[in-house]
């Protein structure tokens, strides 16, 4: 009995040995693993982006273009968006002066018109009473005049007393202030010569032109054959000069010390590629509540009119430069699937091992683009060759 127990203690005493030398084995198994593939890296380098590292075979180093991200003075080009619009100052609004349908349109839009040009007709019995007047009181006041001249001939002579001579000059007096009533009536309908009307009669008595105010491009027509035209208060027609078009830009409030009126600016639009050209001509002087940014108004040259009003439109303003800009080349800047921009990063450890970087940037000029986070000053990035890394990296994840 007693060599039982004796030979089952020595049993558990090997079991306990072969269990603690195991634990010894795993602990020294457990503690060369890490230093077999440990990699020391900068301090600056996160976790996430030692997790990130992935390494580029040397005889493939060729393919890499590394540059450093270094300081430069940056010119700062301000991208405004807005739209066309008229030039105010070179649009007129045609309204019609008379009362009456329309009879009949004379031009369309897109046509040129000069100052005096008819527009349309309207049927207007206003113009047929006005018209009628203006030649009973331009007869009334001939005659008058033939009477007084008559009178003031025999009062020299003492043939008619003083009292029939002033009766005939206040006769005339009275027709010629009708008659100029008249005719100004005439006037501000739009017949600038209502002595023609009295030589030349038209052969409808009733039909009156409307006549274009000022020379330029007809860009609207708002009304149609046979519509009621109210006096002075419908407008028919706009007519613009469009050698030249407004282009109004949104300012943000970042960027309105950079802003200022004769700034120059270039203009593009992705209906035409080439870049139209203009000067900043008026900053409002309130911000709009709703969008909170400042208005500018940008006069352009509109060679060829093909800027239209209500095109889209962008305005690159030279805004000066950025001193100390840290920049790197446009070809170092990718972007993930969700639109985020990011470079390649080179090891500080090793020249083939690279990690991926979002970095936020800033403004571009000249085949440089502006990093204002996410990167520091002398840090190793790919420029031409990140394409490639991009796939190398994806083949290897």
């Amino acid at each position: 009995m007693n060599f039982k127990y004796k030979l089952r203690d020595w049993n558990l005493s090997g079991a306990v040995l072969a269990a603690s030398l195991l634990v010894v084995s795993l602990a020294g198994c457990g503690a060369d693993k890490p230093e077999s593939k440990m990699t020391s890296y900068s301090s600056s380098e996160s976790k996430a982006e030692t997790a990130s590292l992935f390494t580029v075979p040397q005889d493939q180093m060729a393919h890499v273009q590394v540059v450093s991200v270094e300081k430069s003075t940056l010119p700062r080009v301000l991208r405004l968006t807005g739209a066309v619009a008229y030039n105010a100052f070179m649009t007129t609004p045609v309204f019609s002066a008379i009362g009456g349908p329309v009879h009949e349109l004379l031009v369309a839009p897109g046509e040129t018109v000069r100052a005096g040009q008819p527009l349309l007709t309207v049927n207007s019995p206003d113009y047929s009473a006005a018209r009628s007047a203006y030649i009973k009181a331009r007869t009334a006041f001939l005659l008058s005049d033939k009477f007084f001249n008559r009178a003031q001939d025999l009062f020299a002579h003492g043939a008619i007393a003083e009292a029939d001579f002033q009766q005939a000059e206040s006769t005339r007096n009275q027709a010629q202030a009708d008659f100029q009533s008249s005719e100004d009536a005439l006037r501000v309908l739009g017949i600038n010569d209502p002595e023609s009307l009295a030589k030349n009669p038209p052969k409808t008595t009733s039909q009156i032109p409307v006549l274009a105010p000022v020379g330029g491009e007809i860009v609207e027509r708002l009304v149609g054959p046979g519509q009621l035209l109210q006096a002075g208060a419908t407008q028919v027609f706009t007519i613009s000069d469009m050698s030249t078009v407004w282009v109004l830009v949104n300012v943000y409030q970042g960027e309105m010390a950079y802003v200022h009126a004769r700034d120059s600016v270039d203009i593009n639009t992705d209906s035409y590629p080439e870049i139209f050209h203009g000067r900043i001509s008026y900053l409002a002087t309130a911000l709009d509540p709703n969008t909170r940014t400042l208005q500018a108004r940008i006069v352009t040259e509109n060679p060829g009119r093909k800027l239209k009003k209500d095109m889209y439109v962008t305005a690159s303003v030279n805004a000066g430069a950025i001193a100390n800009a840290l920049t790197v080349p446009d070809a170092a800047i990718l972007h993930d699937t969700e639109n985020q921009p990011f470079v390649y990063v080179q090891s500080t450890v090793k020249q083939n091992e690279f990690a991926r970087r979002l970095v936020q940037l800033g403004d571009s000029h000249g085949g440089r683009t502006q990093i204002t986070g996410g990167l520091k000053e002398g840090e190793n990035v790919v420029g031409d060759g990140s394409l490639f890394l991009q796939f190398k990296n994806s083949l290897q994840h």
